[in-house]
């Protein structure tokens, strides 16, 4: 729906900036003229102004949103004015997308657009949707200030999760690089030199030292050939979740996995809790805070059940029964959202379980990573007994034959 730049003007000679939604330029004028008496200008916004090409490629991080919106929640508390206030922010922003983004809002903002509109057209691939959606339900209850304080504790605990698997995933891949390396240089260089030396002796050689030279000249003849074959299967894979059938598959897939299944669960889990407790906080419909917080999810197939209650809550039905039919989501998840809905406190129930669900991903991926790492250590040990038998067998050989 285009979006139009209006100047109105009231019966008292009051001049007025604005925007506003229509689907033709009458439209807006009608719309327009419900509150104001006289339009002076009017002009359609152009799309580019309002998106960015480059928007997909300049996501904005947990940690920046949840320090800008304590800065929001802080500067809105001392009572200064909105224009002022998001200027402040945006000369306070260390991240310079977000930066950008908040001068343009502010310049909207002193237009006369409001603020969770202008979020909204200026940060619709920037900015998650909970953050876009809570601002408007923050705007439309009257009460800004609580809902960015809700959001910098949302935002923060966001970015603790995703930094404490970060950091619990260092050591493997360090590890794993290094291996990489390792085997490498094995395979290219040092397995070469062994296999001219073994052939000027005219011995023969083990099983394994057999293997080992086989292994090399097929990495070292066709090891370009299947780097640029992974490459291409990884990105036909990318190219196939990016479409809505595969997305479901492979979302699907995920949750069946050992272990991983487990984390990926208790992950969707967390966000729909936090999510939604966010949004019906901040004063949202139950309705929309469903839409927004089965969009945010990043499991798809989660996601598509979250989504699928829809119908039946619309319809009526309580959302813990509606839940109920689906098969992904933990049952603890459902029996908790049907107890707060039940009892009429869905949002500090929600809050209680991201929690949970927020310490379970953290001790099952340690857990995880725990079991991995010595098996990173045995693995690494078998391969490096192979290579050590692999080079000493035909040296016995050759000195028992002396």
């Amino acid at each position: 729906m285009p979006t139009y730049k209006y100047e109105a003007a009231y019966a008292s000679g009051e001049k007025v900036n604005g925007v506003v939604e229509a689907v033709s330029q009458t439209d807006a004028v009608t719309q327009i003229r419900q509150s104001c008496e006289i339009v002076l200008s009017l002009k359609e916004v152009p799309k580019s102004a309002v998106r960015d090409p480059l928007a997909r490629f300049q996501k904005i991080s947990a940690k920046s949103l949840a320090l800008t919106c304590q800065q929001f929640a802080i500067i809105l508390k001392a009572g200064l004015p909105l224009v002022q206030t998001v200027d402040l922010v945006a000369d306070q922003c260390e991240d310079k997308t977000l930066g950008r983004l908040l001068r343009q809002v502010s310049e909207d903002v002193s237009n006369g657009w409001s603020l969770s509109y202008s979020f909204g057209q200026r940060g619709e691939k920037k900015l998650p949707v909970t953050f876009r959606e809570t601002v408007r339900a923050g705007e439309e209850s009257g009460d800004l200030l609580s809902s960015f304080e809700r959001m910098a504790d949302y935002f923060h605990r966001m970015n603790k999760t995703r930094e404490s698997v970060v950091s619990a995933l260092t050591y493997p891949a360090f590890v794993f690089a290094v291996a990489a390396v390792v085997v490498v240089i094995i395979m290219g260089y040092a397995v070469p030199t062994f296999t001219s030396m073994f052939a000027s002796m005219n011995i023969e050689l083990p099983w394994v030292t057999v293997a080992l030279i086989g292994v090399s000249t097929f990495f070292q003849t066709y090891g370009l050939l299947l780097l640029g074959l992974l490459a291409l299967l990884i990105f036909c894979i990318q190219l196939f979740g990016m479409t809505e059938q595969g997305g479901l598959i492979l979302s699907r897939s995920q949750l069946k996995l050992p272990i991983i299944g487990g984390i990926v669960r208790m992950s969707g889990a967390s966000q729909f809790a936090h999510t939604m407790s966010t949004l019906l906080t901040a004063g949202m419909p139950i309705l929309q805070a469903i839409e927004v917080s089965g969009r945010t999810m990043t499991n798809q197939c989660m996601a598509g059940e979250i989504l699928e209650t829809l119908a039946g809550v619309e319809g009526g039905r309580s959302l813990g029964e509606c839940m109920g039919y689906a098969k992904e989501l933990p049952k603890m998840l459902v029996q908790m959202t049907a107890v707060g809905e039940a009892t009429g406190a869905m949002e500090s129930t929600l809050k209680v379980l991201a929690e949970y669900y927020d310490n379970e991903v953290d001790v099952r991926t340690k857990r995880a990573l725990s079991l991995l790492e010595p098996a990173i250590i045995v693995v690494l040990a078998v391969f490096v007994v192979f290579i050590l038998m692999a080079v000493y067998l035909p040296m016995f050989s050759m000195y028992a034959a002396i």
